[in-house]
């Protein structure tokens, strides 16, 4: 009798252990940016140059990111993350960097809570960021988002 309620209680304990749900491991991916003008699509001649560095918390879906630029041709006028694009493809605007109707200061950070369909592309190399100006409204100058 003993015996047999070991064995019951152990087939118990193991039929528990095996269906317990584990939780998902949360990560912290980081990711940067080399914004200049030949990565434009298309390039152009502006001697402008920027960096952006980014960290995405992959259990609250927030993205963090901190940036700076010089020798643009003039105010940066806005500022996005655009995406899905592999590099020398242009995509529409998925997340905002700069305030809108807001110039875009020098050195800048922000944050924003992404979808899954953003960080699936953005996680798979498709986003880049793009600083505009008012000389180069479609972008003066651009890095792809790498790891």
């Amino acid at each position: 009798m003993i015996a047999i309620l070991r064995c019951t209680v152990a087939a118990v304990a193991v039929t528990a252990m095996a269906t317990a749900v584990v939780p998902a491991v949360a990560a912290t991916v980081n990711f940067k940016a080399s914004l200049k003008a030949s990565n434009e699509v298309p390039p152009n001649d502006s001697k402008g140059t920027g960096s952006l560095t980014a960290s995405y918390d992959t259990a609250s879906k927030v993205l963090s990111w901190k940036g700076s630029y010089t020798g643009l041709t003039g105010p940066a006028t806005m500022a996005h993350f655009h995406g899905p694009a592999e590099p020398g493809k242009n995509a529409g605007v998925a997340v905002w960097i700069s305030t809108r109707g807001t110039p875009l200061p020098a050195s800048f950070a922000g944050k924003a809570t992404l979808t899954d369909a953003q960080a699936g592309d953005m996680m798979a190399g498709r986003w880049y960021v793009n600083i505009h100006t008012a000389a180069h409204r479609g972008g003066e100058i651009r890095g792809q988002l790498t790891k």
